[in-house]
């Protein structure tokens, strides 16, 4: 790999920043972390809200590229190594359900936890981005019970996203612990490069927390 690709992650543990750097480890991406301690509010102070103004990770820098949003930078980083095998090629016809399954991560399961986890009355079902709970979240079981991944017996970078969200949703109870997820999950946070950023995570935020407490 040469520099030209090598990306800086704005990076916080045990956050949504926690699967994009499990991505970037499952493409073999040169990477280098620019850490957040979220616990002292640093994403907040005007140095991070200028790169993001919403003050949230993950944030990725490529060059002269700053991308933000956790679906764009899934696709943006699973093509920009596609040596790796994660991202199905323009004209290969997983592409358009590879897209469709990482989107719906952004634009539908995200919103729909939000509003189940703050107990807020949902929207109606004409006026809801993600029609409602019940049907969001079984179109998600169906597609996952052809199995073994998102696309079937390919694996993605689509699987990293959903692998970690499912595993961290099932963990808090906004997600049932539906058996097809609880394998789905269990599949992916196995894998070697879950298994060294979750130990990572761990040490990195009981760090933070001492600093924050300090």
């Amino acid at each position: 790999m040469t520099d030209s690709n090598r990306i800086t992650l704005y990076y916080s543990p045990q956050s949504r920043a926690t699967g994009t750097r499990v991505l970037l480890e499952e493409l073999g991406a040169p990477y280098d972390l620019h850490v957040l301690n979220m616990k002292a509010g640093e994403q907040r102070r005007p140095a991070y809200l200028a790169v993001n103004p919403l003050g949230k990770v993950p944030a990725i820098r490529h060059g002269e590229a700053l991308v933000t949003e956790q679906v764009a930078i899934t696709i943006y980083l699973a093509d920009l190594f596609p040596q790796a095998g994660l991202t199905p090629a323009l004209n290969d016809p997983l592409r358009g359900p590879y897209l469709r399954w990482i989107a719906y991560y952004g634009a539908s399961f995200e919103p729909a936890l939000i509003d189940k986890f703050m107990q807020r009355e949902p929207a109606p079902i004409t006026q809801s981005p993600y029609a409602d709970y019940d049907t969001m979240l079984g179109a998600l079981e169906a597609q996952l019970s052809k199995g073994p991944y998102l696309l079937g017996e390919r694996m993605t970078a689509a699987d990293v996203l959903w692998g970690v969200a499912f595993k961290w949703t099932m963990m808090f109870g906004i997600v049932p612990k539906k058996d097809v997820f609880v394998r789905y999950a269990e599949r992916m946070t196995a894998r070697p490069a879950f298994q060294r950023i979750n130990a990572a995570d761990d040490e990195m935020a009981a760090q933070h927390a001492a600093v924050a407490d300090g």
